[in-house]
């Protein structure tokens, strides 16, 4: 089982100082948009208005409210402070939308017993926030009902981008997700630990699951970090992207993303 996050958790005071700019980071960052866009498509045609979905790592609630907008029940958890706040501050917005917000970190996702979540999502490498996912995939596979989903986007240990900066001589940043114990991120001056985790690895905590999906997210496309680059080529990008969509899912390239979509179905028993 995973260790109960401490208050003094850098993952998350780094994030909580993140909140108020994290939207018009998003919004103004054209690969996130993407990628937010191919992994919502895809989930998407999995949900169904009124069923029940947990977000895990619901950051200020992108996603949370905009599947609340879709009709479903939505309950969205994070363990941020100013994210927590950024949450609730839009939820005194839309006080129409079914969506319930909880601070909840990874390891306490079991106070939800019992509520049967047709769907649990987590989207932008939230999960590498920690180093075992074996107690995070234990709550989840208590928490669905038979017959439903996980859709979790996670960065994988190998990047083709990263490992592009061999050639480079940056041998830090292209060997840094191989590094045994993870490997230091820094957001808003805060270091932080980033585990990377394969789906192969993901999925052997849910043994009996049905893989639904697993697509590369930015395999091709360059990921978000790099929005200067795509800005100075954006003909080369758009390119990039029509060969994504098309080669996401082959074997040789689903894991070389730097982050993927693994759907996992739970089964009838």
């Amino acid at each position: 089982m995973n260790p109960i996050p401490t208050r003094s958790d850098p993952a998350r005071e780094a994030f909580s100082r993140q909140a108020p700019v994290f939207d018009a980071l998003d919004e103004e960052n054209a690969l996130i948009t993407w990628v937010r866009e191919r992994v919502r498509q895809r989930v998407l045609a999995l949900y169904a208005p009124g069923e029940r979905l947990l977000e895990i790592n619901a950051g200020t609630g992108i996603d949370a409210f905009f599947f609340a907008e879709k009709g479903l029940h939505v309950t969205a958890t994070d363990q941020a402070p100013g994210m927590l706040e950024a949450m609730r501050h839009k939820r005194a917005l839309r006080p129409d939308l079914d969506i319930s917000i909880a601070d909840v970190p990874f390891a306490q996702l079991g106070m939800f017993a019992g509520h049967d979540f047709d769907h649990v999502f987590s989207d932008f490498g939230g999960l590498n926030c920690i180093p075992d996912l074996s107690g995070v995939m234990h709550d989840i596979d208590a928490l669905l009902r038979p017959g439903g989903t996980c859709s979790l986007v996670i960065m994988p240990r190998n990047s083709l981008w990263e490992w592009i900066e061999l050639f480079r001589g940056n041998f830090q940043l292209a060997l840094r997700r191989r590094h045994k114990g993870g490997a230091t991120a820094n957001i808003e001056g805060v270091p932080f630990t980033c585990h990377y985790h394969d789906p192969q690895a993901v999925q052997r905590h849910l043994p009996g699951y049905v893989r639904l999906e697993l697509m590369a997210l930015s395999a091709l496309v360059p990921p978000p970090h790099l929005l200067p680059f795509a800005r100075r080529h954006p003909g080369l990008v758009r390119t990039l992207e029509r060969w994504e969509e098309r080669s996401c899912r082959w074997p040789l390239l689903r894991r070389w993303g730097d982050h993927y979509l693994l759907v996992l179905r739970r089964p009838h028993r």
